[in-house]
């Protein structure tokens, strides 16, 4: 890795190879990765004392009961569902990570967007599934995009909306509070270190402004929609904020208000967890959140397809070692629909019409 953890994370050459996965073992935990995130970097010398979020090693599995599944074109351009129609069709977009570039070829793909990146979706619906910076080359202007798709949706009789992501949270961090000491839970940490240890990008940073601050500031965390509930982690932590949507959002919203930096890495924290979908414990994990805030399938980004699948090889993909995603990972008895295609590691950046076929 690069000293300087702030350069070369958008790049898709030059990367370690990624290790080998991991035989999965009939029970228990699983065994970490041995190297870390591809996306991820971190100061030269030791992991800050008491860092314990967004772990680097993630762990990775291979599983026989799971499906990927391929998302078929829209029928028609979503611009041509017509206004005062009721509600228009329902995309997600998993995690970003600053690939703007990426992002704009997928939207255009599914025809939400023209030529020149204007809305061209008249009442589609559209949620981003959070983690819009960090690791890649221009995570503000991927913010940027958003925010004026949202204002040209509602113009159109549609909506362009964004859950928030981990990645909201550190950077929100990161800028209020930076070397501040937190209490980790397991020692000192800080959002600073804890933002470049997680692929924080100084240009990112020289670029952001009070308006991309407050506009994190206000996105929820949890949502339904028709009958699929959105959330950015895999994780039933959601649950600790609150018996309601309503709820979980305002407590969030309270929190970050308040301004305290132990009780918003403490946020940032509970929403890094992951993996609670996947094992045998899975289905319960999803039902449980589903019996709370309603809905038949959660929708999540936030853990990378390629390692829920135990697809790992090198980053730039050379001699086909790299991980295949096709579409959304489907699992946890059909009930939890992956969304993160592992962008920052040559996968792929998903836009998918909700309800899947198949």
């Amino acid at each position: 890795m690069p000293a300087d953890p702030t350069l070369h994370l958008g790049h898709r050459t030059t990367a370690p190879p990624y290790p080998a996965a991991a035989p999965a073992a009939p029970a228990g935990p699983t065994a970490p990765v041995a190297s870390g995130h591809p996306g991820n970097a971190f100061p030269e010398g030791e992991v800050p004392e008491g860092y314990t979020p967004t772990e680097r090693d993630l762990p990775v599995i291979n599983r026989g009961d799971t499906v990927q599944v391929k998302a078929s074109p829209a029928p028609a351009p979503a611009g041509e569902a017509q206004a005062g129609a009721g509600p228009g069709p329902l995309y997600v977009v998993g995690d970003v990570h600053g690939y703007l570039d990426e992002l704009v070829a997928a939207l255009r793909a599914q025809g939400l967007i023209d030529e020149n990146g204007g809305w061209a979706a008249g009442n589609a619906r559209l949620w981003f599934l959070g983690d819009f910076t960090d690791r890649g080359p221009d995570g503000i202007g991927v913010i940027d995009l958003v925010m004026r798709l949202s204002a040209e949706a509602a113009a159109a009789g549609g909506y362009c909306k964004a859950l928030m992501g981990n990645h909201e949270l550190l950077l929100i961090g990161a800028k209020r509070f930076g070397d501040t000491p937190v209490n980790s839970g397991a020692g000192t940490a800080t959002f600073q270190a804890a933002w470049l240890l997680n692929g924080g990008q100084k240009q990112d940073m020289d670029r952001l402004q009070d308006v991309h601050l407050q506009w994190m500031s206000r996105l929820d965390a949890v949502v339904r929609e028709d009958d699929h509930l959105l959330v950015h982690s895999d994780t039933t932590a959601y649950l600790e904020y609150g018996e309601t949507i309503e709820d979980v959002n305002d407590t969030v919203h309270e929190i970050i208000n308040r301004n305290d930096a132990d009780e918003v890495w403490d946020v940032f924290r509970k929403f890094t967890k992951r993996f609670a979908f996947r094992d045998d414990g899975g289905p319960q994990a999803v039902q449980e959140l589903l019996a709370t805030y309603g809905g038949s399938r959660i929708v999540h980004g936030h853990s990378p397809i390629p390692y829920l699948l135990g697809q790992v090889g090198t980053e730039d993909g050379e001699d086909g070692g790299g991980p295949v995603v096709d579409g959304p990972h489907v699992y946890a008895d059909g009930l939890a629909i992956a969304m993160d295609g592992g962008v920052t590691m040559a996968g792929k950046l998903l836009v998918v019409q909700l309800p899947l076929n198949g």
